[in-house]
């Protein structure tokens, strides 16, 4: 990859992503889109990969694994009163000059599979319309799930900026949100059933293997510490009642596991930004899949980054084909439009 285009790649997650979410993050994706060494070791990240996610993620996880350097002091995930990020270059320069060859291997094998519980927020709503729709439990299957997290939605409390909550109303795991637009869903107060749930991932991330999980929490923003405590209590409810995952390609493993699922329950099949990596050419085999399936099946597919950042639901019922928008989403779930037609609960 050229490096005029990672550095356009780092200066629009500064400004797309970063900006007035990480003041750290936004600061050092600017200086490396400038720094020609920097750019070079990002040259390494396989393809398909965020390079901004992967590369800060790295310097990340050798930090947390204990990595003695003045660097420390920047990272509120390490040190209870960080230095200004106005000043954390020189010293993530030398980071990363001083240890490039730790850097390269985890560029070139690690996938960027940030399991972002608050986007549960809208995946709530999104599935309690889906069973007001069909009022048949939901088999769910998502493509890209990591380590699983969003799989466990209905598992989940919610509430979206007053006194109700929503959910699964004894979990620990409590998730706020905002929605930004004039039309609101029409929540169910405990979540919709589900019949089963299975995450397909080209790399499984095992939330009982110590470097798979720190790995994950390397992904996780220095400075989003309430992000950090949804990821540990969404884990330990996950190792308390875990969801089916199947390592392989998500795409093509699709018509064989909807083979395995029961005949009367509708599909939902869903991902959360990971259409970013797939390969062109596979996002249109998916597409293609899903409408054969919805020639004999009710068959709902929840997606964003695909062909636009908005978050998307097509569907097939009764074999007629239904698509909506549902609105822009914060790439961490704080909050997301709703642009559905109202549901009604029973």
């Amino acid at each position: 990859m050229n490096t005029s285009l990672l550095s356009e790649r780092l200066i629009n997650f500064a400004k797309l992503e970063c900006s007035g979410s990480s003041a750290l993050y936004e600061h050092l994706s600017y200086k490396i889109s400038e720094d020609e060494d920097l750019l070079e070791i990002c040259s390494h990240t396989q393809e398909g990969q965020p390079v901004p996610n992967l590369f800060l993620g790295a310097v990340h996880y050798l930090l947390l694994k204990g990595k003695g350097h003045p660097l420390r002091t920047y990272y509120p995930s390490i040190t209870d009163d960080p230095e200004a990020p106005e000043e954390a270059f020189i010293h993530f320069k030398d980071f990363c000059l001083a240890h490039r060859n730790e850097i390269l291997p985890i560029l070139q094998n690690r996938m960027v599979q940030t399991n972002e519980v608050r986007r549960c927020a809208y995946l709530y709503p999104i599935f309690s319309y889906i069973y007001n729709k069909v009022q048949k439990p939901l088999s769910l299957i998502e493509i890209g799930s990591s380590a699983g997290l969003q799989l466990l939605w209905d598992k989940y409390q919610y509430s979206y900026g007053t006194d109700e909550v929503y959910g699964d109303l004894e979990s620990p795991v409590h998730i706020t949100s905002e929605i930004r637009s004039a039309h609101k869903p029409t929540f169910r107060k405990e979540s919709p059933p589900v019949a089963s749930k299975i995450g397909l991932d080209l790399h499984i991330s095992d939330l009982s293997d110590e470097d798979d999980y720190l790995w994950l929490k390397s992904l996780i923003w220095p400075e989003h510490q309430e992000r950090l405590e949804l990821f540990e209590k969404a884990a330990q409810r996950f190792n308390e009642e875990p969801a089916k995952l199947i390592e392989g390609d998500g795409v093509r493993l699709l018509p064989k596991i909807v083979e395995t699922l029961p005949g009367d329950t509708p599909i939902c099949i869903f991902h959360t930004h990971v259409a970013n990596q797939i390969p062109e050419t596979l996002k249109h085999e998916l597409t293609a899949t899903i409408n054969t399936l919805g020639q004999t099946r009710d068959v709902f597919h929840l997606y964003n980054n695909m062909w636009d950042r908005e978050l998307h639901l097509d569907y097939y019922l009764d074999g007629k084909e239904y698509t909506y928008t549902i609105g822009k989403t914060d790439g961490h779930g704080r909050w997301f439009e709703w642009n559905l037609e109202a549901s009604v609960v029973k």
